[in-house]
C-alpha cells in the first residue's frame, strides 16, 4: 500500500551517502528508486525506506538545512538497542546533543528512545513522572537503569 504523505528530506549533496548509511543501520530498509543526473551522474533524487518509513530525498544544495525542529523517532526495544543505534550514529560521525537526541553526520536529528521510557511516563502517579522527567533532562543518551531508578525512588 502506497503511503499518502511521505517526509521529503533535502540534502546538500549527501544524499545517496546518507541513504547507504540509513539503510545498513535500521532493519526493514531499502534504495527503491534512484535518479541520477546524467547516465553516471551524481543521484540527484530518491525514494527509500528506513524501519518501514517511506522517505523522498533530494540533493537540493545549501540552499536548505536539517534543524531539530524535525526528528526521526526511534523506538527501542530495550538499553541494548538504544546502545547499538546510540554507538553506531557515533562512529558514523553523529554528534550528541541531549535527552536521547543524536545529529547524524548529514545533519539530520533523532531521537533514540527506550520504550520502557515511554511506559515510565504515563505512570498515573505525577511524582513518579515528574522523577523520570528529571532525570531525562540531565542524561545524553538515555539509561533505561538510571530512568527506573528515578521512578523507582519518587
Amino acid at each position: 500500500m502506497k503511503q499518502k504523505v511521505t517526509p521529503f528530506l533535502m540534502f546538500n549533496d549527501q544524499l545517496e551517502a546518507a541513504m547507504a548509511f540509513y539503510t545498513a543501520t535500521f532493519p526493514d530498509s531499502e534504495i527503491r528508486n534512484v535518479a541520477r543526473t546524467g547516465k553516471d551522474g551524481p543521484v540527484s533524487s530518491a525514494e527509500f525506506v528506513v524501519g518501514g518509513q517511506v522517505f523522498m530525498g533530494y540533493n537540493g544544495g545549501p540552499y536548505f538545512s536539517f534543524s531539530e525542529g524535525f526528528s526521526l523517532y526511534v523506538d527501542c526495544e530495550d538499553q541494548a538497542e538504544v546502545d547499538a543505534y546510540w554507538d553506531t550514529l557515533v562512529k558514523a560521525g553523529a554528534t550528541p546533543t541531549a535527552c536521547g537526541w543524536i545529529k547524524d553526520p548529514f545533519g539530520l536529528s533523532w531521537q533514540i528512545v527506550p520504550r520502557r521510557f515511554m511506559e515510565l511516563i504515563r505512570d498515573e502517579n505525577p511524582k513518579k513522572v515528574q522523577a523520570v522527567m528529571d532525570a531525562m533532562m540531565k542524561m545524553v543518551k538515555l539509561d533505561v537503569a538510571a530512568l527506573e531508578r528515578a521512578y523507582n525512588e519518587a
